[in-house]
């Protein structure tokens, strides 16, 4: 299970909304965390004023220093909790990309956008790169303009998202591990529907016949799953089975749901370092307002 946390700040206010969160999972689960920050030399080139002949590095080693100032400040307002920062140089996505693959078990928290300017990432697009291009668990958390920097979140349930394939029950083990340890309900759910060639010109009555049956089937799989995981030692542990396509089902319960977040599995290509979120996860993810567990099937 997951050893340590690593967040990637870039000092905005938007980009601090995953310290609520971030937080919370550190005392949940007692696991040190590293507060990153990167200094972007290219960005600094082109932010800089020329007439003014500053030296680039000169402005290097400032950024570096008030960079690693400002980690330190931020790691005080984690209690009981082993924080550290560490400043690193180059392209944002990729630095945060290699410090998680040292270690497998590194839990990736960010949030999935910033505000542009002089060594503020545009986190809508780092994050996605790292959401595709790291082998690491990540937890993206949706900021606005309105959201928490300071305190603690409260995550109280889980939602899982099941369609009956190995590739997403593969979430379980980890699903399962954090229910424990963060005393969270994991609620299943699945959504039905007949595909989308069946109509009722070819169907006719036997359209609610057939419609019945697959929420059948949903409802004693779930069941099943929800059995499972009891077994396994999670307290809480219910399903919930609606009609409709995935995606908006998946967004629509979380939004009912208080104090949640969306655990998904996903996979990667052979022979590519791009892994491939699957169109349900990817409008999840871009769409959902709570935040997102990506989980890699290994």
């Amino acid at each position: 299970m997951y050893k340590r946390m690593l967040i990637p700040l870039d000092g905005s206010k938007v980009a601090e909304q995953v310290l609520p969160y971030a937080r919370f999972l550190a005392k949940a689960l007692t696991i040190p965390v590293e507060l990153l920050g990167v200094v972007d030399r290219e960005a600094l080139v082109a932010f800089s004023d020329p007439a003014r002949g500053r030296h680039v590095d000169l402005l290097m080693a400032e950024t570096m220093s008030s960079t690693a100032i400002y980690l330190e400040t931020t790691a005080r307002s984690f209690q009981a909790a082993q924080v550290k920062g560490s400043v690193g140089k180059g392209k944002p996505e990729d630095v945060v990309i290699e410090k998680a693959a040292a270690d497998k078990d590194t839990l990736i928290v960010m949030a999935t956008h910033g505000r542009s300017g002089i060594q503020r990432w545009l986190l809508g697009s780092v994050a996605d790169k790292v959401l595709h291009g790291s082998t690491n668990h990540v937890l993206l958390v949706r900021a606005n303009e309105q959201g928490k920097t300071d305190g603690e979140a409260a995550l109280k349930t889980v939602i899982v998202p099941l369609d009956g394939s190995p590739l997403a029950e593969k979430a379980l083990p980890c699903v399962v591990d954090l229910a424990k340890k963060m005393k969270l309900e994991v609620v299943f759910t699945r959504a039905y529907a007949l595909p989308p060639a069946v109509t009722g010109d070819e169907y006719g009555t036997y359209i609610d016949e057939l419609l019945r049956q697959l929420e059948v089937e949903a409802r004693d799989y779930l069941a099943e799953k929800v059995r499972e995981v009891k077994a396994m030692g999670v307290e809480k542990a219910s399903s919930v089975v609606n009609i409709g396509y995935g995606a908006e089902e998946i967004i629509t319960l979380a939004r009912k749901t208080a104090d949640n977040f969306v655990a998904m599995c996903t996979h990667g290509r052979s022979g590519i370092k791009r892994w491939v979120l699957g169109s349900v996860t990817e409008r999840v993810v871009r769409h959902s307002g709570d935040p997102v567990l990506i989980i890699r099937a290994t």
